[in-house]
């Protein structure tokens, strides 16, 4: 395949910010946030793209498209989208999170975030989500993401080690104080 049309069938790219690393000192350090977006979300999304390269009929899906249609994908590239679409879409989700007010009724569901985030095992993400008609707090392991099981997240956070361990080390309590102290002034 040339090198031109190859180009044409990349569709996920890292997305734009709207705010600096440096926005949210000192709740989450400037060198950490630099780090997940340049390193970490580029890799998922390098990944997800070479992944799909030999699959062009699922190159002009949104992102969420493509997860909710995880179960119908070659089995040969099911994880890896799982993987590193997932890695895209929560961490593209994360960044647009940082700056959005908390849904009113969250202060109902903020020791249980802290809680099962804190009692995770290992890497994955803890989440408020949209179920229906309710709402609730539910963790995933890795990059799996909540649209996987059709549900719709209204907050996440990354609990894998890239996210904090520069400022927090071992201290994922604090981290998780740290992110929800973000949204107290708006």
């Amino acid at each position: 395949m040339p090198f031109f049309d190859m180009l044409q069938l990349i569709m996920y790219k890292l997305p734009e910010l709207n705010f600096s690393f440096d926005q949210f000192e000192p709740f989450i350090d400037t060198k950490t946030m630099e780090i997940h977006y340049t390193k970490h979300h580029q890799g998922y999304v390098d990944k997800l793209n070479e992944t799909l390269k030999d699959y062009p009929q699922f190159s002009s899906l949104t992102i969420e498209d493509l997860l909710s249609k995880v179960g119908e994908l070659p089995s040969e590239i099911k994880q890896k989208v799982t993987n590193f679409g997932g890695g895209h879409y929560n961490h593209t989700f994360f960044w647009q999170i940082l700056t959005k007010k908390l849904p009113s009724n969250f202060s109902s569901f903020e020791e249980e975030f802290k809680q099962k985030g804190v009692s995770l095992f290992g890497s994955g993400w803890v989440w408020l989500v949209e179920n229906g008609d309710s709402f609730e707090v539910m963790t995933t392991a890795n990059q799996d993401s909540p649209l996987l099981q059709n549900k719709k997240p209204v907050l996440g956070l990354d609990l894998w080690e890239h996210a904090y361990y520069l400022k927090y080390q071992n201290r994922r309590a604090e981290y998780i104080d740290s992110f929800l102290k973000i949204f107290e002034s708006r």
